[in-house]
């Protein structure tokens, strides 16, 4: 199958070892292995002891029922470990739902901008994709007008991702009951990218899931963004049994199982998820207004200020493509941030605002720097 080039995992390629000043990352500042097990308490010797002793087999296929036990509890609805099945992060999540579900001449929906696997996997796997995008005077929400008029009576699936990435729009109850409410009338299901969700700035987990929410609504997520644990390379899908069922078929030709390793130690950050959430939601929401404050004493730029996530679409007031911008910030002084044509949204460019904050500081001035030569 052809597949067009990932703009943004290109981007972050071709230059994030050599950044200076990255603020392009996307995680909550990550853990280290030994921070993890300080927050847990547990003994770092008894810990690399059972470790040394852990024979290297596959391990659960669908992932532990402990880890997938835990998974459950995110959820608002009752889940069992049936409706969970543990995949190699929410980058393989997101390609095992769609893998599942999406058939050559399938019409599909797609709410954009957003991670550019939800729109470009449906096309290379022979769907249709239309594509709705949001709009910053709308608060980066969906039309629902807009989105009805282009869900047809043979749509497969509406796609979205919220908390959104690039944009940290955070839909809400209300408009994610809406759009199962325009899937259901045509027997569609909905696939959410919620690889934020636990970051909603108002309260982790406040706002359900895709998977809370319709009984044909797919949910993929991750350790990654939330936990800060991108390197576990570990995520889910939560759905339906019988969808979940589906989902083994094909995961069998492509993943058979996560690794053990991955695994025991996503299960210790979710038992103790409260202490890491309290963590990170304080990295997060002190750098959020640090951003901010920056955004409103900064002439030339602009921004609908995120609600959830990490991340922002910061627009800026020149007339240069943003992949030039980007790049020749890059070079003037190792200023790492990503293009907004990664995301089709010109004259913006992204920026990851949950590292240290002396990161995000250092960072946000280096643009600075660069915005004054123009």
């Amino acid at each position: 199958m052809e597949i067009k080039a990932f703009e943004v995992e290109e981007w972050m390629n071709k230059y994030e070892d050599d950044a200076r000043y990255n603020i392009a990352e996307t995680c909550v500042e990550s853990l280290k292995v030994g921070e993890l097990l300080d927050i847990a308490s547990i003994e770092r010797d008894e810990f690399f002891g059972r470790l040394a002793e852990t024979k290297l087999t596959y391990g659960a296929i669908p992932g532990s029922v402990d880890l997938r036990e835990e998974i459950t509890k995110l959820y608002h609805k009752k889940k069992t470990i049936d409706n969970v099945i543990v995949t190699n992060g929410g980058i393989g999540a997101n390609f095992l739902a769609l893998f599942t579900l999406v058939r050559p001449g399938d019409e599909v929906v797609a709410v954009y901008p957003t991670y550019q696997q939800l729109y470009s996997l449906p096309e290379s796997l022979g769907a249709k994709v239309r594509r709705l995008r949001t709009e910053p005077e709308d608060g980066f929400i969906p039309d629902m007008n807009k989105l009805r008029s282009l869900v047809k009576s043979n749509t497969r699936a509406i796609v979205i991702n919220t908390p959104n990435n690039p944009t940290g729009a955070c839909f809400g109850e209300k408009v994610m009951k809406e759009i199962a409410g325009i899937a259901d009338k045509v027997g569609a299901w909905v696939v959410c990218d919620e690889v934020y969700r636990g970051l909603e700035h108002e309260g982790s987990y406040s706002v359900p899931s895709i998977a809370d929410i319709y009984e044909k609504g797919v949910s993929t997520s991750s350790m990654s963004k939330v936990y800060s644990l991108a390197g576990l390379r570990l995520g889910w899908v939560t759905a339906d049994k019988e969808f979940i069922k589906e989902c083994f078929k094909h995961r069998d030709y492509n993943i058979i199982s996560c690794g053990m390793i991955d695994d025991a130690l996503a299960l210790i950050a979710l038992k103790n998820k409260n202490k890491i959430l309290e963590r990170n939601m304080k990295i997060l929401l002190e750098n959020k207004k640090v951003l901010t404050d920056w955004v409103d004493r900064t002439d030339g730029v602009s921004f609908i200020v995120p609600n959830s996530g990490t991340t922002a679409l910061i627009k800026y007031d020149h007339e240069m493509e943003s992949e030039e911008f980007c790049r020749r910030m890059f070079e003037y002084n190792g200023a790492f941030v990503v293009p907004g044509s990664c995301f089709e949204f010109e004259n913006h460019f992204r920026i990851g605002y949950a590292p240290k904050k002396e990161v995000l500081i250092e960072g946000l001035e280096a643009v600075d720097s660069f915005l004054r030569t123009l």
